[in-house]
């Protein structure tokens, strides 16, 4: 049986379109998605496969890796919250070089270059050097845990939109400032979604407060989104910074706020019912609801 990345080196770039083809001394900045290699677009796939030098950062998994050739240059430049990490000059100045060297470049990125990815900082710093780049679309963290997790961002007469927000800018600065804007966000019925918020879930949490948001407000942690080691840790506003304390898992942790987040509970609930229901006779069933 062809395995999924035979079938992305197999696939005949001369029917993919014109772009498919990673040319020498080009730079892909490339959302690697969230979690898994199935969760990647096969275009991101193909573009990944055919590096020459491969620059990826730390929410790249194992499996993903695994699209690129084993003479691939690697380099790993990877970024985590309160760990020693590579400074952003030094990451475009290994970009430049390597596309000087007319290697084909790929960026891989963890979701998506453009949410909170810096994708566009680097590609602003090549085109300064006059080397072309372009970008490929990934699935980013909020999409990829509200699939794996049930949680609808959106929902009819519940929640008309949602805001993307990075948890690591938390700061007393921005903390003056943010209860006007979380008032205006919980007007508008908004699903917030914090990347990196778990170390900032207290200071997220008496920001809403402050805010006059209902305590009792739904809360999901997700961690390790989309991968088959996720934990999903639910609160309220009230009681997320205790909830957090407690997930001691080193993953990366999305955090969802709003009535949605029930939504999600109460699917979860009926598709274990449906679980149970299937691994039980139908009489036991029956008998268990009366």
């Amino acid at each position: 049986m062809q395995t999924l990345n035979e079938f992305i080196q197999g696939v005949n770039l001369t029917h993919a379109g014109h772009d498919a083809a990673l040319q020498a001394g080009e730079v892909a900045i490339v959302g690697a998605g969230c979690g898994q290699l199935e969760l990647m677009t096969i275009k991101a796939a193909r573009i990944v496969a055919q590096a020459d030098a491969l620059v990826f950062d730390s929410l790249v998994s194992s499996d993903i890796l695994t699209l690129v050739s084993s003479a691939c240059q690697r380099h790993f430049v990877g970024k985590r919250c309160g760990q020693p990490s590579t400074k952003q000059e030094d990451i475009n100045q290994l970009l430049l070089t390597l596309a000087q060297q007319g290697l084909k470049v790929v960026r891989l990125k963890g979701g998506d270059p453009h949410i909170f990815g810096r994708g566009s900082e680097e590609a602003l710093y090549l085109a300064q050097h006059g080397i072309r780049s372009q970008f490929i679309a990934g699935v980013t963290a909020a999409l990829g845990c509200a699939s794996s997790t049930g949680i609808p961002l959106t929902f009819r007469g519940m929640a008309r939109s949602v805001t993307l927000i990075t948890g690591t800018k938390m700061s007393n600065a921005d903390s003056a400032v943010a209860p006007a804007q979380w008032q205006a966000l919980l007007a508008a019925q908004s699903t917030l979604v914090f990347y990196m918020g778990k170390e900032q879930a207290n200071r997220i949490a008496l920001g809403l407060l402050d805010a006059q948001c209902a305590a009792d407000l739904p809360v999901a942690f997700v961690t390790n989104g989309g991968r088959p080691n996720q934990i999903v840790t639910y609160a309220t506003v009230m009681t997320m910074s205790d909830a957090a304390l407690t997930i001691k898992d080193s993953g990366p942790t999305l955090i969802i706020i709003g009535e949605v987040v029930g939504v999600g509970q109460q699917l979860a609930s009926l598709l274990a019912d449906i679980d149970i229901a299937a691994t039980m006779p139908h009489n036991q069933y029956e008998a268990l609801y009366a």
